[in-house]
């Protein structure tokens, strides 16, 4: 049985229900695009600048990664900080609420590090089916 509260799970199923406005889509939309987590766990150990970023997330476009940045930052889980060098030098780090995320996100690596065997094993069962 699943410990998920009825009215969440149902929501979708009842009428009226405006997929453009549930919060779980408008939330993982951004959060589950191919490079958000590797961007949000890079900054999870530091801030970091962007061609830092761009190192450290080798398989990214410089257009991608400015494009995500400006997601994290339009979400509210990054901030970017302007340093007024010459020429100017730019910082990105979490936000609070990109903390608060890390926790979930955390946890999520660690089933996914604690069950990469089972789902190997699983796709193998379905791959030779």
């Amino acid at each position: 049985m699943r410990d998920f509260p009825e009215d969440k799970v149902q929501a979708p199923l009842q009428g009226g229900f405006d997929p453009s406005k549930c919060p779980v889509r408008m939330v993982l939309a951004h959060i589950a695009a191919k490079w958000t987590i590797l961007i949000l766990l890079e900054l999870k150990a530091r801030p970091q600048r962007f061609n830092a970023l761009a190192r450290a997330v080798p398989d990214i476009s410089k257009r991608m990664l400015t494009q995500s940045l400006r997601e994290l930052e339009r979400d509210g889980l990054a901030s970017r900080k302007v340093y007024g060098t010459k020429p100017p030098s730019v910082e990105y780090s979490l936000t609070d609420l990109g903390i608060g995320l890390m926790q979930h996100l955390d946890q999520l690596a660690g089933w996914a590090s604690e069950k990469q065997e089972v789902i190997a094993e699983a796709r193998q069962r379905f791959d030779a089916a």
